[in-house]
């Protein structure tokens, strides 16, 4: 029997929390058809913003960067999860919506953004291949360092 994304998901090292509340007005997701779309989330554990600043500049680096990249996702499969109950019922990942607070200067979102990106073909397999928008922006909501979205078709 092959193992669920929930168990490759531990399997791989990661947590998949409590789907973080919304953190203004709207909802942390919605589905409509067979499509969930994720808002925007940011890479919370638990009510604590662990990376913030800007990518590139003095305090936070690439790698910085990419590992808040991961806990945005973790939090975007978490409010998947929490529309259809299981992450079993994804058919497939249509799109990464990536944002990068970064500093003057720095053009390495592509890379900030491709370990998500690794991680949920690691998840998936060939149903976590998406179509992807890698964006700088010069100011982020409560100064995290990434924030991204999720397009997901289920079954």
């Amino acid at each position: 029997m092959s193992q669920t994304p929930e168990e490759r998901i531990q399997e791989l090292g990661q947590t998949l929390p409590t789907p973080p509340k919304a953190v203004g007005s709207y909802i942390p997701a919605t589905q409509f058809g067979n499509v969930i779309v994720t808002s925007g989330q940011l890479p919370f554990i638990g009510s604590d913003l662990m990376f913030k600043g800007k990518i590139g500049g003095d305090h936070l680096h690439e790698d910085d960067g990419a590992n808040a990249a991961c806990l945005c996702l973790m939090n975007a499969l978490a409010q998947v999860k929490a529309v259809v109950g299981e992450l079993s019922r994804v058919k497939r990942i249509i799109r990464l919506e990536g944002y990068v607070h970064s500093a003057p200067g720095f053009d390495r979102q592509p890379y900030v953004l491709n370990a998500a990106s690794q991680l949920l073909t690691d998840i998936f397999g060939d149903q976590g291949k998406h179509t992807r928008v890698a964006l700088g922006i010069a100011e982020m909501p409560l100064e995290a360092a990434v924030q991204l979205a999720l397009w997901v078709e289920i079954e």
